[in-house]
């Protein structure tokens, strides 16, 4: 048998409802013990037991479940667990270290008034570790009594409204996608700021160099800005809204996604401070990745953040490029909107792009800083993206033909990368060359390249086309924006719309798990998101509880894509899981939305 410490002497040979008064007393009379060995335990938990390596406690609580068939508890530790038993019959899961989820399916317990069930919990040791937060299905936080921090109400309400569209409101979730990208706005925010508990940030970035670089967006769940995928993610939203307009303007969403579009593009313009010279990034990852909390409580005292110059001496080209793709594509969206803004932005991507070419290099050579964050291995496509952007907004055959130069010279039809991301922009090449030369063997690969996509890879179960580990709904999606211009440019478009079509819709929750936070009756709520997982301000954050406390984030996240599931690889909404739980900016999601949107 385990050799004991016997303190509280009660082992049951299955989950009991106990007398609470009672339990309630050894419980404290337990921790009261125990406080100098555990540290602070959670007073719904009444260990009763310990030995070398383990013990034996029971979770109680005076509530009763709404679920007629099961409840369950998510329990946090302190310390690392190596194993969670249950005496009675039950399902464990284990979600990290520290963190495991208890479901329970006992019709007995279930009717009764109360809830408890025993377990016991196994350790590497030397750390004892305590329970230091319980969350209960239906109910909530139950450690309230040893200074486990307590949520008010939540007063956080959906800012995008449901529009009636069926089965999936397409409409209501490209206003989401927008107001996602509000909440990871740095700077001082406008009045129309759709997300209340944000507020101004970082308004000292650029401070170091002399030069004004607030604005922008934080590309995840921290805060660096990299220049990489906040470029991607602005060429991408750019074209979104160049061939899905329509989308925007049924969904009401136009004057929302300009806003989004224009935010991003002047700090672009803001990062363009010489000739030859781009701020590449703004924070210092490591650091920035040390913290949690929300940025809006960072100073220049407490989270320096540097700006990384890329210049003659220390080029990029393929973040020079991809910022000048940007640029241009910002010119054809505000060319008859605003053509004084709009020339601008294409007078910046002419000298970006020669910048780009003429001294070439990778840009993670030059702000080492990035490596393991956003390593570019690559310059060559995006030095053909930006030539064939520059050529889309201004029709000079030059730059077709530099496009043309750098697709051969980089090889870039015979480079295969499923999907268009931050780092690979093969597949939107090969869009734009089919769009805007026409040539047929263009057209001829962009169909192989789409085929090989829906044909040649594998799909999880519900339907989403598994194109890698990392972000698999939002990977999914890019390549079926790749599809919808396929499509619109005639390529099989009965098959490839209801591709892309499908590929949305697993997002929305098809499979039965919406991925979209807010949308549908099951989403994500805690999500891999520093600023979400805080209390809305004035209460202060404590990074370590708001880490790793397990109930939803106490400021919601709207419009956030989580990653999603993988290959043998069940998805749980677990903060800790930056994998496949965490939200950012760099998706072509919003163009297929507004596409939907217009087609439906």
């Amino acid at each position: 048998c385990k050799p004991p410490c016997i303190v509280g002497g009660i082992r049951a040979t299955r989950a009991v409802v106990l007398n609470m008064a009672a339990l309630t007393a050894i419980s404290l009379l337990v921790t009261t013990f125990l406080q100098g060995v555990f540290g602070q335990q959670c007073n719904s938990i009444a260990v009763h037991q310990t030995w070398v390596g383990g013990w034996n406690a029971t979770f109680f609580s005076d509530s009763s479940t709404a679920s007629p068939t099961s409840f369950y508890v998510d329990l946090v530790f302190s310390h690392t667990v190596d194993d969670l038993l249950l005496v009675p019959s039950g399902t464990v899961t284990r979600i990290n270290d520290r963190h495991y989820k208890v479901t329970i399916e006992d019709e007995e317990l279930i009717s009764e008034p109360s809830i408890s069930f025993e377990f016991d919990a196994h350790f590497p040791g030397p750390e004892i570790p305590a329970v230091v937060s319980a969350f209960l299905s239906d109910h909530g936080e139950t450690c309230d009594e040893y200074g486990i921090p307590t949520l008010p109400p939540s007063t956080d309400d959906n800012p995008c409204s449901p529009t009636g569209m069926e089965p999936y409101d397409y409409n209501q979730v490209l206003c989401l996608s927008l107001v996602f990208l509000e909440l990871q706005r740095a700077g001082p925010l406008p009045a129309n700021n759709r997300v209340p508990w944000r507020q101004d940030s970082c308004l000292y970035d650029g401070d170091d160099i002399g030069h004004d670089l607030t604005g922008g967006y934080f590309d995840a769940g921290d805060h660096v800005k990299f220049g990489l995928p906040q470029a991607t993610t602005a060429t991408l939203l750019a074209w979104g809204m160049i061939e899905y307009r329509d989308g925007y303007e049924k969904a009401g969403q136009l004057e929302y996604g300009l806003d989004a579009i224009k935010w991003f593009t002047d700090y672009l313009l803001k990062t363009h401070i010489g000739y030859f010279k781009v701020v590449g990034q703004v924070g210092q990852a490591l650091v920035d990745h040390g913290y949690w909390g929300r940025p809006e409580d960072m100073t220049p005292e407490n989270m320096p953040r540097p700006s990384f110059i890329l210049d003659a001496d220390n080029p990029g080209s393929d973040l020079v490029g991809e910022t000048a793709a940007a640029l241009a594509a910002a010119n054809i969206v505000f060319k008859d909107i605003d053509p004084e803004y709009a020339a601008k932005c294409l007078a910046s991507a002419l000298d970006l792009y020669v910048f780009a070419d003429e001294v070439r290099g990778l840009y993670t050579d030059s702000i080492t800083d990035a490596i393991g964050f956003y390593t570019s291995d690559s310059y060559g496509d995006e030095l053909c993206w930006a030539a064939l952007w520059l050529y889309y907004a201004t029709g000079d055959e030059y730059f077709l033909s530099a496009a043309k130069t750098h697709w051969n010279e980089f090889n870039i039809g015979e480079e295969w990368y499923f999907t268009l991301s931050w780092q690979k922009k093969h597949a939107g090449a090969m869009v734009l060359m089919a769009q805007l030369d026409g040539g047929q063997e263009y057209v001829d690969l962009l169909q192989k390249h789409c085929d090989m996509i829906i044909n040649d890879s594998p799909y999880l179960p519900g339907g989403l086309v598994y194109l890698g580990m990392w972000g698999t709904v939002r990977t999914a999606n890019d390549a079926s924006f790749i599809i919808l211009r396929a499509a619109d440019l005639g390529i099989q478009p009965d098959e490839y719309i209801t591709f892309a079509r499908a590929q949305v819709d697993y997002a929305l929750g098809s499979s039965g798990q919406s991925y979209v936070i807010g949308y549908g009756p099951n989403f994500p709520t805690r999500p891999h998101h520093r600023s979400s997982s805080c209390p809305p301000p004035p209460a202060e954050c404590d990074g370590t509880w708001a880490y790793n406390q397990p109930a939803p984030n106490p400021s919601s996240c709207w419009g956030g894509l989580v990653g999603g599931p993988a290959e043998n690889i069940t998805w749980i909404d677990d903060r800790w899981d930056y994998v496949h739980n965490e939200v950012a900016i760099f998706c072509a999601f919003p163009g297929n939305l507004a596409a939907m949107a217009s087609f439906s």
